[in-house]
């Protein structure tokens, strides 16, 4: 074997096995290669053997970052050839998949692993892998698969690139007779594999003789029923549904073989399973993300665990925070509401495009809720159905929600902000049993394949039911009969919703509640901010549709496009408040830039019936001081709140208006650890707030604090934060790594008042050679100069000697980025240099990249990136 980046010449190790496969002779023996990093481990040292099983048409130069993760972690990892594959002897028999699990405890028998045996498989070595699991479970610890099926649904055909494989004419020919499968499996690489890498998976499949068990391993794949490896494959498919050992499947969604459904397939055989999905990996998923420390973290978990550090905060119990009240179920006020006297007052309303606003009474509400929740139960969904809801805010995805809430299906959100990619990648990733939508997002189901059957938020013609696959309305829904015995309540702790969020730092995340957590969500709204019975909202920010009802409290959305909160204006915000004679209003930033800009359109009545409002509520993104007393001049008699909060967690801190002022005289007083970032104030009803300082090179490593004027990563701790990440088990690791803190990403400190000031993200501090900085204090001096509409301080260059760049956008840049013209230049140094900071470069663009949802957060990372390209005079492309 020749050289291979990445292997340690001492891992290569062969081994003559005896063979007990009906497919040989008795007394047949052969060579098997494998790959051992465990030659000079002692064995007192080992914890266990991973043993790692190749596919088709890779060898086990596919886990060489295990062998050297499985090494520094205390694990032998044990990575066959195959027989007929890679470095192993070719044997001149056709192996069939029952041969081939065979093969596999020949092969354990002879070469006798360390300790209890984890089994890893990829792709057809999966297969086989779970098949020696399923045979020998005396010795298994667990079991690690990655992109592999186990099932083929009579229903589906097997995939294209298989088909196509296997076709007369193309088999041989593909993959003997040349390398075009081998070239095609790897060319699925995301990013594309290296020169050096692509020789090392070629190198043992240089002739046609090489690749015959290339050929052989294709034709096995049991297409049907009448295939003679069928009946091996059914036998380890329904035989793993008994494992008990702890199991972790890692996926790359954009695999064209081994997709989505079969994930799916395995999480239901293997339910106790922990799933995470690489977003943006395909079918080689351990070429395209750190699929080995991802194991390595898992294996540590479900062996030691992780204690809870030290800190000097105090428990939740001890806490003066703790609050909690009794579990009530969510829809538990609207079900109440509905019997009392106030049953014909109005519970939810939608402003329409003309006309009088679409309204339910609080009875007309709970009959339409049992309505619906009777006709899902007839269409066969119920507890732990998923059922994607792509309906816009309003009176039908309030009537949604809580028939699904009532029947124990999960609620899957994921707007449209998200853009076409983000969401069809959530919903995709939260593989629906159900999707009920508006016909434009059943058109996307349709075009983008979307899992799940179709249920049309309207009525269709007949054509388009067809030609879109859908079964049902929600009208049929409606017309369901509801049973006359009670409904069962789904238990507190079974799963309720996956809410996804705005994509802002990354592909965006679906966050999974159970009934108490949403309940507890309720009840932290309503104390921290007053609202229930009697209060009555404009719900112009998507979770208010899922909580006022919750709530007790009247809510009517805005005549806007929910995808796009710049298109509310002053007057449709008016009107939906005259609507319902509104005393709450809940926007975000942008939402409220565009009222203002729109405000001199206003009516009397219009202006009235803003006066009207005691509350103001904005959230999804800093905003401004200046942009909070101008909305204050169009709300006077309102108490405007900017609540801290995010999709894990929707409230974390609150603070009104006065308290910002009162927090920026603190500042300019240079009052303890007042000041540098955007002030959120005072953790809310229920809520522990703490941060873990950063160290000297931007981490946060340090033990949990709530002392004043010590920059860390925000951690908060309340019984309405999430349950889990949907299938993103390493994540959902990290962000609770030191329990019982979910860790935010957001970076900030605490004045001596105990107030929480917000200074950006974990993932966006700058470490230049002065020192650690974090971004949003000097944005927002930046923001300051004239002609600046909107700032971003990033760091270019490697970490610890960063270059610190502001990029501007300004109303003087011209169609392309370009240095800022010597008048701007020169007030952003000046500004830095407030700060202590010198500016290596200030970039003129005309616009910032800001995330879809809130219009407002800027994508740091990406303008790191562009910047890079930028300032090196390399090709930068669009920012």
């Amino acid at each position: 074997m020749v050289a291979l980046p990445g292997v340690d010449p001492s891992w290569s190790t062969y081994l003559d096995v005896p063979s007990t496969s009906a497919a040989d002779r008795p007394g047949t023996s052969h060579r098997w290669h494998y790959l051992d990093n465990g030659a000079d481990l002692e064995d007192g040292a080992v914890r266990g053997t991973l043993l790692c099983v190749h596919g088709n048409p890779t060898w086990s130069y596919l886990w060489r970052t295990y062998l050297a993760a499985g090494r520094a972690a205390g694990w032998r990892v044990i990575a066959v050839d195959q027989l007929d594959m890679g470095y192993s002897e070719r044997t001149g028999v056709f192996r069939r998949l029952a041969d081939r699990i065979t093969d596999l405890e020949d092969f354990v028998a002879a070469v006798g692993p360390t300790g209890p045996v984890v089994t890893v498989g990829h792709d057809w070595g999966g297969v086989v892998s779970l098949g020696y699991a399923h045979r020998n479970r005396e010795d298994l610890a667990g079991v690690i698969l990655t992109n592999t099926a186990i099932h083929q649904d009579p229903d589906r055909r097997i995939p294209a690139p298989l088909r196509l494989a296997l076709a007369p004419g193309v088999h041989g020919l593909g993959t003997r007779t040349t390398s075009a499968f081998l070239d095609v499996t790897l060319a699925l690489a995301r990013p594309a594999l290296s020169p050096d890498v692509r020789r090392a998976f070629r190198d043992p499949y240089r002739t046609a003789a090489d690749r015959q068990g290339i050929a052989h391993f294709v034709s096995d794949i049991p297409a049907d029923p009448s295939h003679p490896s069928y009946e091996a494959l059914t036998a380890t498919a329904e035989g793993i549904r008994s494992l008990e050992v702890p199991v972790l499947m890692m996926w790359g969604p954009h695999d064209p073989i081994f997709s989505d459904p079969y994930l799916e397939d395995l999480a239901r055989r293997l339910p106790h399973a922990d799933i995470h999905r690489f977003e943006r990996a395909s079918h080689l998923v351990q070429e395209d993300a750190d699929t080995a420390s991802t194991a390595m973290q898992w294996l540590a978990e479900r062996s030691v665990g992780h204690p809870a550090p030290s800190s000097d905060v105090p428990s939740r119990e001890e806490g003066a925070s703790a609050g909690g009240a009794p579990y009530v179920p969510l829809g538990q006020r609207l079900t109440d509401l509905a019997a009392g006297p106030d049953a014909a007052r109005t519970a939810v309303a939608q402003m329409q495009p003309a006309g009088p606003p679409r309204t339910l009474s609080w009875r007309d509400l709970a009959d339409d809720v049992s309505a619906v929740a009777a006709g899902l139960t007839a269409l066969g969904y119920g507890p732990g159905s998923r059922v994607s809801l792509l309906v816009p805010p309003g009176v039908d995805l309030t009537v949604l929600i809580y028939a699904c809430l009532r029947i124990g299906a999960v609620i899957v959100v994921a707007d449209a902000g998200l853009g076409a990619r983000g969401l069809s990648r959530a919903v995709k990733g939260s593989a629906p049993d159900v999707v009920i939508g508006i016909e434009r997002a059943l058109v996307a189901a349709r075009a983008f394949g979307w899992p799940g059957r179709r249920i049309s938020a309207s009525p269709l013609p007949a054509a388009t039911r067809r030609a879109l696959r859908v079964e049902a309305s929600l009208n049929d829904l409606r017309a369901a009969r509801p049973a006359a015995s009670v409904v069962e309540a789904p238990p507190a702790d079974a799963d309720a919703a996956i809410l996804f969020t705005s994509g802002s730092t990354g592909p965006a995340k679906g966050v999974v509640y159970t009934h108490r957590q949403l309940s507890a969500m309720r009840d932290a709204v309503a104390a921290t901010l007053g609202l229930g019975e009697g209060a009555s909202l404009v719900a112009g920010f998507a979770p208010f549709a899922l909580l006022g009802p919750a709530l007790g409290a009247t809510s009517v959305t805005p005549a806007m496009d929910v995808t796009a909160p710049r298109t509310l204006t002053a007057q449709a915000l008016a009107d939906a408040a005259d609507a319902i004679d509104a005393t709450v209003v809940f926007a975000s930033p942008a939402a409220l830039r565009n009222v203002l800009a729109t405000a001199g359109a206003l009516t009397d009545a219009g202006r009235t019936a803003l006066g009207r409002i005691s509350l103001l509520l904005s959230a999804g993104a800093p905003i401004p001081v200046p942009l909070l007393e101008a909305v204050q001049d169009l709300v006077p008699s309102a108490t405007l709140h900017t609540p801290y909060g995010m999709t894990e967690s929707l409230l974390v801190a609150d603070i009104d208006l006065a308290g910002i002022r009162r927090a920026a005289t603190a500042a300019r007083d240079g009052l303890d650890g007042a000041g540098g970032g955007v002030c959120v104030g005072l953790p809310v009803h229920g809520a522990r707030v703490a941060v873990s300082p950063l160290d000297a090179d931007g981490a946060a490593t340090r033990e949990a604090t709530t002392a004043p004027g010590r920059t860390g990563e925000i951690l908060v701790d309340a019984l309405h934060v999430k349950d889990r990440y949907f299938r993103l088990w390493r994540t959902q690791h990290e962000s609770t790594q030191t329990p019982p803190w979910h860790r935010t990403g957001d970076v900030g400190h605490f004045d001596a008042d105990g107030r929480l000031w917000v200074e950006g993200r974990l993932g966006h501090i700058i470490t230049a050679a002065s020192g650690v900085l974090t971004p949003v204090a000097l944005e927002q001096s930046l923001e300051t100069i004239d002609g600046v509409r909107l700032a971003a301080l990033v760091g270019v260059g490697p970490a610890g000697t960063q270059a610190v760049v502001a990029v501007l956008e300004t109303d003087a840049a011209g169609r392309r980025p370009a240095l800022a013209d010597a008048p701007v230049a020169e007030a952003a140094r000046s500004a830095a240099l407030g700060h202590g900071v010198d500016l290596a470069a200030v970039v003129a663009v005309p616009a910032l990249p800001v995330d879809i949802r809130h219009n407002a957060k800027i994508d740091r990372t990406r303008i790191a990136q562009w910047c890079g390209r930028f300032l090196s005079g390399a090709r930068a492309g669009s920012l």
